[in-house]
């Protein structure tokens, strides 16, 4: 709890506030089963910092993260917090160049989910299968895989792959989403996955799949909004997740 205190007390109310809810984001992509070792990352922009964003210490599971223990640095990677962990620069090549160059992207999440990473594997990605891919039909990007992305001139194929979707298969690779906050990121993952997992299994039964057409997706994803609840896009869901994160560990809040 000190070591809380000692960080809370160096950063401001909205800076403490971003940094509880990006680290109980880390706690509820962990309980889902999105973790990967001490890799991937989700990031958060400093509110009233438009240069400086939170980031997981590299060399930390998910499950270790923490309000105190994330670490803030700037677009050129630079630390702006006392921290004794680094900072994996895949993390920071990828992340720092859409929070650069791309105003909305607050939030910004990036997994290797078996499922994440096999749908970007297969040739024309998602498809409209299932009730949540109908969703993201038309708003999702694709990049070609180029390695491990520790190198900045990526960042620009990056960018201009995405254009104007916030959702991305980076092909042989994983996903990446985008949100103007932490429950809208952590949504459109969740529909993300779940479309994949179901497609996945849809193509294990080797049967021709009924797909969904336009027309039925244009107005399936024009009805969305007669089912949301207030708060904003996955505000709700977030919150309930949250607190099944807090009935197994409240850590993640000091």
């Amino acid at each position: 709890m000190a070591t809380a205190i000692k960080q809370q007390s160096k950063v401001s109310e909205a800076e403490w506030a971003a940094r509880q809810q990006l680290a109980a984001c880390y706690r509820v992509f962990d309980m889902l089963g999105w973790s990967e070792l001490i890799y991937n990352h989700i990031t958060l922009r400093v509110p009233g910092e438009e240069n400086a964003f939170l980031i997981n210490p590299y060399g930390l599971h998910f499950s270790e993260v923490t309000a105190s223990n994330l670490v803030k640095i700037d677009i050129e990677g630079n630390k702006l917090c006392d921290s004794p962990y680094p900072v994996n620069l895949a993390g920071f090549t990828q992340h720092s160049v859409f929070h650069r160059d791309l105003p909305d992207a607050h939030c910004i999440a990036h997994t290797h989910t078996t499922a994440g990473m096999a749908v970007s594997a297969i040739e024309g990605g998602l498809q409209p299968l299932n009730f949540y891919s109908c969703f993201l039909m038309g708003h999702i990007a694709y990049h070609d895989f180029e390695g491990i992305t520790v190198r900045s001139e990526e960042g620009v194929r990056l960018v201009e792959n995405l254009g104007d979707k916030r959702v991305m298969f980076l092909k042989n690779h994983g996903i990446l989403v985008m949100g103007q906050t932490v429950p809208e990121a952590f949504m459109k993952h969740w529909l993300l996955q779940r479309a994949c997992e179901i497609q996945l299994d849809i193509l294990k039964t080797g049967v021709k799949p009924v797909v969904v057409p336009p027309e039925v997706v244009a107005v399936h994803q024009r009805d969305m909004s007669k089912v949301a609840l207030p708060g904003g896009f996955g505000a709700p869901d977030f919150a309930a997740m949250v607190r099944l994160a807090d009935r197994i560990d409240k850590g993640w809040r000091e």
